[in-house]
């Protein structure tokens, strides 16, 4: 492979923050590579808009919206992201639109809001990739699309449904991760990770047909994690000897602590303000 140009990975929306700028249940990251401009996911609210300007951000010169998938916290700010960016691309699956639930007490909507259902329905088709398989959206960037699901530990880590009667479980199908390549290893950005870690990391890796992993960066969806997944996703990862390991967004606290406590210094919280730089 031939040497790529440094990359360079901001968090601009997550559950923690560095001082002076504000954190909120949503998740994206700013991703710098090869000149071109990557906005995975945009947050829940207008933190990721106010962290960006804060950090010194241009919006308005992304190249590719990517949507991990079709959750409220990573599809928030995607009307004002694509209002200010006119020559933005977007990159989704077609589930990312549909409706859906999450159902502990009571039902819950969590699906994208109308405001950015809306814009997306308004997208010229031109501006707009609707992915059910793996796609190149730049030199060495690689979208996985769907991601096997193989481990059986592993599964979309709480109570989905697409329906508010809670009758039709959603799989979350949607569910994608963004594949970058550089001259140390893969890198590998997750958005909630609903597929798993274990899952998104085998099938990245199959996928590119590169090792080794440098990084994996983003949501793992450990909050609600038996004991026996947390062992065993933490025993994969080591098995990967990844540099860096960030767990964000809906990873937990205490999951991302027990995989310090596995995996040692390689592990380092993400919060909003954090860059990373490959």
């Amino acid at each position: 492979m031939s040497a790529r140009p440094t990359l360079s990975i901001t968090v601009l929306s997550d559950n923690h923050a560095a001082y002076g700028l504000e954190a909120e249940h949503g998740f994206a990251l700013w991703i710098e590579v090869g000149g071109h401009h990557i906005l995975f996911d945009t947050g829940r609210g207008e933190a990721m808009l106010k962290n960006a300007k804060a950090l010194g951000i241009d919006l308005s010169v992304t190249d590719s919206v990517v949507l991990s998938h079709g959750h409220y916290d990573h599809t928030g700010c995607l009307p004002a992201v694509l209002a200010m960016a006119p020559r933005a691309h977007l990159y989704l699956h077609p589930d990312a639109l549909r409706e859906r639930y999450s159902i502990h007490e009571t039902p819950k909507r969590i699906g994208m809001t109308e405001p950015s259902l809306a814009t997306i329905r308004a997208l010229a088709d031109a501006r707009c990739s609707w992915l059910t398989t793996a796609c190149a959206i730049a030199d060495g960037v690689i979208l996985s699309g769907p991601v096997p699901r193989s481990t059986a530990y592993e599964d979309t880590g709480g109570p989905f449904f697409l329906d508010e009667a809670g009758t039709c479980a959603d799989p979350i199908a949607d569910d994608l991760s963004l594949c970058i390549e550089t001259p140390t290893g893969l890198v590998v950005c997750l958005g909630c990770c609903h597929a798993g870690v274990v899952n998104t990391l085998h099938f990245c890796v199959a996928l590119v047909g590169m090792r080794p992993l440098d990084a994996v960066l983003g949501g793992m969806h450990l909050l609600h994690a038996s004991e026996e997944r947390l062992v065993k996703t933490a025993e994969a990862l080591k098995a990967y000897t990844i540099p860096h390991v960030v767990p964000c967004h809906c990873s937990g606290d205490a999951a991302s602590a027990f995989l310090a406590q596995r995996l040692g210094p390689s592990v380092q919280q993400g919060y909003a303000g954090l860059k990373l730089t490959l």
